[in-house]
């Protein structure tokens, strides 16, 4: 569950949940942040709130459904109004960096579907350019995946296994592998993020670049930081 300690990260789903309106459907990606939103939403409206929430893991879909959120899936003709998820890097246009919980796949259908996405984090997560502090993580099927990490090896040097805790290859709620990858100091973002997407292999990559609306970022102090998209 969240950490309901930490300031920066309360400030920011707390200014998140005043975004959310009853009787509406919205997207919850996964990480700290957005867990504490979906209890605060339970909080709101306690007993059984009236939202309904499409998740990003399944973790998240625990956690909603533990606040008494109603969880539904896309069926092709559901729209989001609104999807929220955090984010592990935020650069100065708003483009980001995901994946570090490994539900990048899932958060990215669920943030390409609504009317609305918006970021809640910390400003930590503020860095001058992608990849400063966190690698880039591409989601690859498991057939031929060293072959894979091979070509993407071309784009993105210094790519390693992403691997759990016991030593094992981590593996994605749909079943995949992901390779965490430095990315480069001169890199060109646009032409990189198609370049991945062309590697045989490749699903899904944690740059989030353009559908941003806008960023709700705690500080340390408990204050909250808007940004928003020009």
């Amino acid at each position: 569950m969240a950490d309901e300690r930490s300031p920066a990260r309360e400030a920011a789903a707390r200014a998140a949940v005043e975004l959310v309106a009853p009787d509406t459907t919205i997207g919850l990606g996964s990480g700290r942040a957005l867990w504490r939103v979906a209890e605060l939403i339970g909080e709101r409206w306690s007993g059984e709130p009236p939202v309904r929430a499409v998740v990003a893991s399944e973790h998240t879909r625990t956690v909603a459904e533990g606040a008494g959120i109603e969880v539904v899936e896309l069926d092709g003709h559901l729209r989001p109004s609104l999807a929220l998820d955090g984010a592990d890097e935020i650069d100065p246009r708003l483009r980001l960096v995901k994946g570090g919980g490994g539900a990048l796949l899932r958060e990215k259908i669920v943030a390409a579907a609504a009317e609305r996405f918006v970021v809640v984090a910390e400003t930590s997560k503020q860095v001058e350019r992608l990849g400063e502090s966190f690698a880039l993580p591409v989601e690859v099927v498991r057939f031929g995946w060293a072959d894979t990490a091979r070509r993407i090896e071309a784009l993105l040097p210094g790519g390693v296994l992403r691997r759990s805790e016991d030593g094992e290859p981590y593996v994605t709620d749909e079943g995949h592998l992901l390779l965490d990858c430095p990315i480069p100091a001169d890199a060109d973002l646009d032409a990189l993020g198609g370049a991945i997407h062309d590697v045989p292999g490749v699903v899904e990559h944690g740059l989030f670049a353009d559908i941003t609306e806008r960023v709700l970022l705690g500080d340390e102090n408990g204050e909250l930081v808007v940004h928003t998209r020009p």
